[in-house]
């Protein structure tokens, strides 16, 4: 006696409507691999050129400076360098300090109080880049017998800026306070900048 089945013809379905799936995962693989491929081949090829724009040893080298604080006594300050720009270290006298805290910060152009500017604990340190903020001359003042403006912090010779004992901006054209730095203190003695 003959089937259904018999009568279909060999290497078609008996229902044209079912989809015969033999392993879907395969399927999978095969969608999964078409966009690893190439996303392998992009990052093996950004991967270097990004590398390449990581810093060089050298200026690695540049990124930190360590300061030793212990020859700077109250009232005097050191001019060195932090990544090739100049930096004012000024160990500020109990004088220069009250001086600052006495400004009301909200009469500030830029308003900064003296805490904010220097670390919890060494409030008579003060550590700033050395490049005015108005056209990047380097200010007078860290220096002994050096104009240090009328608010007896550093005075801009190139067009007047004229900045508090916490190196707030107070006169002239500068529109913000000498920059404070990223830095820490490794000893009583000795600060890390950068």
């Amino acid at each position: 006696m003959a089937t259904v089945d018999d009568a279909v013809p060999a290497g078609e379905s008996p229902d044209p409507y079912h989809e015969v799936v033999s392993d879907p995962r395969r399927r999978d693989f095969l969608n999964i691999a078409a966009v690893a491929f190439p996303v392998a081949g992009v990052v093996a090829v950004v991967a270097p050129l990004v590398y390449q724009m990581n810093p060089s040893a050298d200026v690695l080298a540049q990124s930190s400076t360590e300061i030793d604080l212990s020859k700077i006594e109250p009232g005097q300050g050191v001019i060195t360098s932090f990544r090739k720009q100049p930096l004012f270290v000024r160990n500020l006298t109990p004088k220069e300090i009250a001086e600052a805290e006495a400004v009301p910060a909200a009469s500030l152009r830029d308003p900064q109080t003296l805490e904010q500017r220097t670390k919890e604990g060494h409030k008579n340190w003060l550590i700033t880049l050395a490049v005015c903020t108005h056209l990047g001359c380097i200010p007078l003042g860290i220096s002994e017998g050096e104009n240090r403006g009328k608010f007896g912090g550093y005075f801009c010779p190139c067009h007047g800026s004229q900045y508090d004992t916490a190196a707030r901006i107070r006169q002239g054209p500068a529109p913000k306070n000498l920059p404070v730095p990223d830095y820490k203190f490794t000893s009583p003695t000795s600060v890390l900048v950068g």
